[in-house]
């Protein structure tokens, strides 16, 4: 938590101090004029990109397949979309790489072996018999029936 808030106050000052940098070499004006189609860019991204993601799903579904890959690059382009809204140089970079083919596939693959790796072990302690639970119907808690009195003296 403490490095996302960290990250939350340096952030906008390196994006300040790139702009600072990148104005003063190429000009004020030509700076502004990226960052805003590096937004327009960002927007158009985000409007094509949730159609298109929501197409693919439905598509996945008729033919009777779970639509993770299609969900998946749709939330690595609506990344990719959101950073290039945010103003500034670096938010545009990593926006450009979410948007790239070969990084969204590099990182599916991660997630998805990621996400086999976390299946298997919780499969594998779902299959201990020390640590199952008894199903309901096939024996009974522990209960022991009694009557108490209670003496405060």
């Amino acid at each position: 938590m403490r490095v996302f808030l960290l990250l939350l106050l340096i952030f906008p000052v390196l994006e300040l101090f790139v702009f600072v940098k990148v104005a003063g070499a190429i000009g004020f004006l030509p700076a502004l004029l990226l960052i805003l189609a590096g937004s327009g860019l960002g927007l158009l991204v985000m409007r094509v990109a949730g159609l298109a993601t929501a197409l693919r799903a439905r598509e996945s579904l008729q033919r009777g397949e779970l639509p993770a890959q299609e969900m998946f690059q749709g939330l690595t382009l609506a990344i990719g979309g959101g950073l290039l809204l945010i103003p500034g140089f670096i938010s545009d970079v990593l926006g450009l790489i979410c948007l790239l083919p070969v990084t969204r596939h590099f990182a599916a693959r991660k997630l998805r072996a990621r996400a086999e790796a976390q299946a298997a072990r919780q499969r594998a302690f779902r299959d201990d018999p020390a640590s199952a639970q008894p199903r309901e119907g096939l024996q009974r808690p522990n209960v022991i029936e009694g009557e108490y009195q209670r003496r405060d003296q």
